[in-house]
C-alpha cells in the first residue's frame, strides 16, 4: 500500500501508538494530521 501524497488523520498521534504510527506514516511519504 502507498501513502505518497496522502492525507491520513490519526487521533492520539501525540500518545505512544499514535506517534509511532505518525513516524511510520511520515516515512511513507503521508501528510500526517493529528
Amino acid at each position: 500500500m502507498t501513502f505518497q501524497g496522502k492525507k491520513i488523520i490519526v487521533t492520539g498521534a501525540a500518545g505512544f501508538i499514535g506517534s509511532n504510527l505518525t513516524d511510520r506514516l511520515l516515512g511513507l511519504g503521508a501528510e500526517v494530521v493529528g
